[in-house]
């Protein structure tokens, strides 16, 4: 079993939401890009929140979007072994210094947790928040999770607040 690397951050220094992940699976990492894997609902999550068709378009039209509404993607986890790409499997885990996006984007309002170990793992590495930042837990984009759709969409629907129409 072989150490996995993540992917780098994806966002501009006037970022407002950043959308952390727990390490991409391997779909993800062949492609090198974020929530590759066809049966990952992230974009179609996404999209609802922001009022923005996010799933039909190209990855790169994607990540204009995002920025242009000042959200930013990232991961708690740098590096990690990892058979497959479930998160239970992840051993050794390097983490990501996501507690230097409080320091590097001035105007960050929330930070989202994609899944449950992405929360345990995130909560911890930013123990001390501004009180004008919000910690947000969301169910897991990934097809793993079997909650229903519209239960996603629900708690998702938080993360339109911190974003610029």
């Amino acid at each position: 079993m072989g150490v996995k690397l993540g992917l780098p951050p994806v966002a501009r220094s006037d970022t407002r939401l950043f959308i952390l992940g727990s390490l991409p699976g391997d779909a993800s990492l062949a492609a090198e890009r974020y929530y590759a894997h066809p049966t990952n609902q992230f974009w179609r999550l996404l999209g609802l929140a922001i009022g923005d068709e996010l799933q039909s378009l190209p990855y790169d039209l994607r990540l204009e979007r995002l920025a242009e509404r000042r959200i930013g993607l990232w991961d708690v986890i740098a590096s990690a072994s990892r058979k497959g790409s479930l998160d239970q499997a992840i051993r050794a885990a390097e983490h990501n210094r996501i507690e230097h996006l409080l320091k590097d984007y001035s105007e960050l309002r929330a930070i989202a947790f994609n899944g449950s170990t992405a929360a345990s793992i995130g909560r911890r590495l930013v123990d001390s928040v501004p009180a004008n930042v919000h910690l947000i837990d969301l169910p897991s984009s990934s097809a793993a999770n079997t909650s229903a759709f519209e239960e996603k969409a629900h708690t998702w629907s938080a993360l339109s607040q911190f974003v610029r129409p």
